[in-house]
């Protein structure tokens, strides 16, 4: 880099590139919408069969292709204003040297030297003389600054010194000009995507990587500009993204993808947008490692002879699959059962239109450990009801799906009750939930763990609803999910409007009135033939508490018709009807169970206790 390039660069013209780049990737963003929830879901309502498949799969490819160039081209446009915004720095130092050399009579050469006029006293009756000192562009060390400034200082000339720090100024601004040219380039050619029209695995691993480039070489750029707030609070993250340009958000969102999605508070299609960006960067980086793990050993059992007369053989791993397992198995596994619980995920969003269904919003999202996913049907932000439903005991990743269709079939039924209003239900998986149900979920750990993040994505909905009035919001707990909502009353503000329990073990708290809600607002459901209430009286919280099937604990007991302790959402039944009806605000209208006498009826769980 040079003193006349530096001088004629405009980095203006950088920035305009860059609005380019960021609207194609807004077009990609609204074409892949149209596609997806648009064109696809009105196929899904409307059409079936073999030639309506085949353009679902097409269209499909084509919003993935869609959202590949949104992601890619959001990326080009920051690192050109990352880019901009280094090198505009560094004019600015250059500008700021060459005014003040002129203010001193100074003349910059073409090659950045320095030309001082004569100064000072006289000596011998002369002025001294004036002179040249030249550019470096190299770092200079404390030996080296410390015989310029003797030098200066000994020097007749006052004028000597003054060139030798306008040529350093000079020579500082081309260096840092020159470097921002080096970091930059290598970041600009990796964006160029291969000349085809499939996005692969590695396209979507390339992506993260030229994500990873950019955010390292624009960290001076993203810290220019307005940080979240450090407490976190989902107001002060609404009022800090509110606050930002559309460059500035854009920023965010594709430099850091995973942090704005997890940003309680900001508006649900933003979190949504940058939750997915990080949805497909980690499945094709888990399918490319999990393609190069070797597969099990078929044979992965064998048997060996019992040790008595007569005894049975046991089964046993083979020592070729316990060798595999060492070397691979953990992660292997883990690498699996993530992809399985992104695949559903992703099934989800392809079903939007089927019989209705609203788009989904992704809400949280993360791969670690046992992974956390918050997926909504219908935009939060503009619904009049919001349903937030936490599982229990062993959800994971893996087992999504099923935690999602429950918030599905419970979204159809609401949809059918709310008048007209707008509904949205929520999975929200965003805690570590017990492993396993004796060795785990008999303690409160996980409750009081989960239960601040709970509180804080509450308040999140708050802060980023638009709609003109308040939404009414329900929070509804199956199992060990109930206990979670108990910890989250018992330990801050619940900000919820009804309270739903289902297959409850125990909330932590004895009634219902210590629950953070209206009283009458607190739902319980118990099935036919569901231990877990009663199991959860003795191994949750100690011998004999207080469970919300109990009469005493306050509760409005609601009829079901489901068996078992997951067939509270089974499409048609009473027991998902009077959920969606308090859901949308209609509670008093839900069934309620008949009072029995003190033993209840032959058979039955619902004995008063």
């Amino acid at each position: 880099m040079d003193l006349a390039t530096l001088k004629a660069l405009k980095p203006s013209e950088y920035e305009e590139a860059a609005d380019g780049y960021r609207a194609t990737s807004d077009m990609a963003s609204s074409a892949m919408d149209a596609v997806e929830n648009k064109i696809s879901a009105g196929i899904r309502n409307q059409l079936e069969g073999k030639t309506a498949n085949a353009a679902l799969r097409e269209l499909k490819e084509l919003a993935k292709n869609f959202h590949y160039v949104q992601t890619e081209c959001a990326l080009a446009s920051t690192a050109l204003n990352g880019f901009a915004f280094d090198m505009a720095a560094a004019k600015r130092k250059l500008e700021a040297a060459l005014d003040d050399a002129r203010a001193a009579g100074c003349t910059v050469g073409a090659d950045g030297s320095v030309t001082f006029p004569a100064g000072g006293k006289e000596v011998d009756g002369k002025v001294p003389e004036g002179g040249t000192v030249e550019m470096s562009t190299s770092p200079t060390d404390q030996t080296s600054a410390s015989l310029e400034r003797t030098a200066a200082n000994m020097h007749p000339n006052p004028n000597f010194g003054k060139a030798i720090g306008f040529a350093n100024r000079i020579g500082d601004a081309l260096k840092e000009a020159t470097d921002a040219d080096a970091k930059w380039a290598p970041k600009l050619r990796a964006l160029k995507a291969d000349d085809d029209l499939v996005v692969s695995d590695r396209d979507w691993s390339d992506a993260k990587s030229d994500q990873d480039g950019v955010s390292d070489a624009g960290k001076k750029y993203l810290d220019s500009m307005p940080q979240p707030p450090k407490d976190g609070s989902p107001k002060g993250n609404a009022d800090w993204w509110k606050n930002l340009t559309p460059e500035q958000q854009a920023a965010w969102i594709s430099l850091r993808p995973d942090s704005v999605g997890k940003l309680d508070g900001l508006p649900s299609p933003v979190r949504d947008e940058a939750n997915r960006i990080v949805l497909d960067e980690t499945r094709s980086r888990y399918q490319l490692e999990l393609n190069s793990i070797p597969k099990p050993p078929v044979n992965e059992w064998t048997y060996i002879a019992g040790g008595g007369f007569g005894s049975t053989p046991s089964t046993v791993h083979t020592d070729e699959w316990m060798n595999w397992y060492r070397k691979y198995g953990e992660r292997y596994y883990h690498l699996t059962e993530s992809l399985n619980g992104m695949n559903k995920i992703q099934e989800r969003f392809d079903k939007t239109g089927e019989q209705g269904l609203p788009e989904a919003y992704l809400l949280g999202f993360s791969p670690e450990k046992d992974g956390r996913a918050i997926v909504a049907n219908g935009n939060p932000d503009t619904a009049d009801h919001q349903a937030v439903y936490v599982p229990g005991t062993t959800s994971d990743l893996n087992s999504i799906e099923g935690n999602i269709n429950r918030m599905v079939d419970l979204w159809r039924r609401a949809d059918n009750e709310a008048d007209g209003k707008a509904v949205s239900t929520i999975t929200w998986l965003g805690y570590d939930a017990p492993d396993e149900v004796v060795k785990d979920a008999r303690h409160d750990s996980y409750a009081y763990d989960g239960a601040p993040t709970f509180n804080k994505f509450l308040d999140g909905l708050e802060a980023s609803h638009s709609g003109d009035t308040p939404p009414h919001r329900t929070v509804i707990g199956h199992s060990y999910g109930s206990t979670v909502i108990g910890a989250a009353a018992q330990k801050g503000t619940l900000n919820a409007d009804d309270v739903v329990f289902a297959g409850s073990p125990g909330v932590l708290v004895s009634g219902a009135d210590e629950m953070d809600v209206a009283k009458g607002h607190v739902w319980n459901e118990e099935g036919g033939s569901d231990p877990v209430p009663e199991l959860g009286r003795y191994f949750l919280g100690g011998d004999g508490d207080i469970i919300p099937s109990d009469k005493d604990f306050g509760a409005n007991q609601m009829a079901t018709d489901t068996h078992g302790h997951g067939g509270y959402w089974t499409s048609g039944s009473k027991s998902l009807l009077n959920q969606a009806l308090v859901v949308v605000g209609r509670g008093d209208d839900a069934e309620l169970k008949p009072s029995y006498g003190p033993f209840g009826p032959p058979g039955s769980w619902d004995h008063v206790k």
